[in-house]
């Protein structure tokens, strides 16, 4: 992941509201939250977070579908993992794998989610 690329997420990352989004929608799963479901969890007017979505969709973090005329986010697992081995690509002088194993030790994720009892 190239320095600029990760700039953008964490910038995304760096706002109360944004943060709140990403942290709901990892938590939910593939299947994620229609807009309107997010901005009620969250307790954010509709208006609001649009804008929002839109600045973590664009960071990589969050992906969008439509299903009729309601549209649908939820954690795009690949942009979070990538942004997870940025920070640790040169953990231990780049040899990760002589960090502490409970750091490094990654929850699979994949498109159906993630597997916490793995």
């Amino acid at each position: 992941m190239e320095n600029k690329i990760a700039v953008e997420a964490f910038a995304a990352l760096a706002q109360e509201t944004r943060l709140a989004v990403f942290r709901l929608l990892i938590t939910v799963g593939p299947n994620g939250l229609t807009a309107g479901e997010v901005a009620q969890q969250v307790g954010v007017p509709a208006s609001t977070l649009s804008h929002h979505l839109a600045t973590l969709e664009r960071a990589g973090l969050l992906r969008s579908w439509r299903v009729q005329r309601q549209i649908f986010y939820a954690s795009d697992y690949e942009g979070t993992r990538r942004l997870i081995a940025f920070l640790m690509e040169d953990c231990c002088q780049g040899r990760p794998e002589l960090c502490s194993p409970d750091l490094m030790q990654a929850v699979p994720c994949g498109p159906d989610g993630c597997d916490r009892d793995a």
